[in-house]
């Protein structure tokens, strides 16, 4: 649908009068444009002499933030047709699994400010950032599917996890900034 098409055709379309894209996939691209970010830091940190000593767990980490990149973009579509589908139970499926993801992203960005190449340092608070709006973003399409499905007990045990999660997603992304901040002198 979209992964393989401009970044301006999929933002006119989200922007027009049309069910979907919308806001799931929206999250999905958030978390996207986070584990890009990191991936990015990581090409510019590895090979670098200053960080040799980190090299193999820096190289797993864009392993990781590579997979979680490919993932995120499939999501982008997966999100839509989802939608499209009227499937509630696959409509609860992609933004459940947006969340978690950026869950994963966000836990990787504490490393990279102690690891990162310190010129890309802000990239990893935008990248904590991105994670956290995609989290929250994802959130809602979660929730509203929940309240549709009409599951009290998968309702409570989600609800229950993504609870906990955004407040350690939170957390990170506050210790991610501060850090930042610090580094950067501000």
């Amino acid at each position: 649908m979209y992964c393989n098409k401009s970044l301006k055709k999929y933002l006119d379309d989200l922007a027009a009068k049309l069910a979907a894209p919308g806001g799931g996939s929206a999250a999905a691209l958030a978390g996207c444009l986070g584990a890009s970010l990191l991936s990015m830091v990581l090409n510019f940190t590895i090979g670098k002499a200053r960080y040799a000593r980190y090299a193999k767990e820096l190289k797993t980490t864009l392993k990781k933030s590579e997979e979680l990149r490919m993932k995120f973009l499939d999501l982008v579509d997966l999100d839509i047709a989802a939608y499209r589908s009227k499937n509630i139970k696959k409509a609860l499926g992609i933004p459940l699994e947006v969340v978690r993801l950026c869950f994963d992203g966000m836990k990787l960005c504490p490393g990279l400010v102690k690891k990162g190449n310190v010129n890309l340092i802000s990239d990893v608070g935008v990248a904590a950032v991105f994670f956290e709006a995609g989290f929250c973003a994802a959130g809602f399409n979660v929730e509203i599917n929940l309240k549709c499905l009409g599951n009290k007990e998968l309702s409570r045990k989600l609800r229950k996890e993504l609870a906990k999660k955004e407040k350690l997603i939170k957390n990170l992304r506050l210790k991610v900034e501060g850090k930042v901040n610090e580094i950067i002198g501000r």
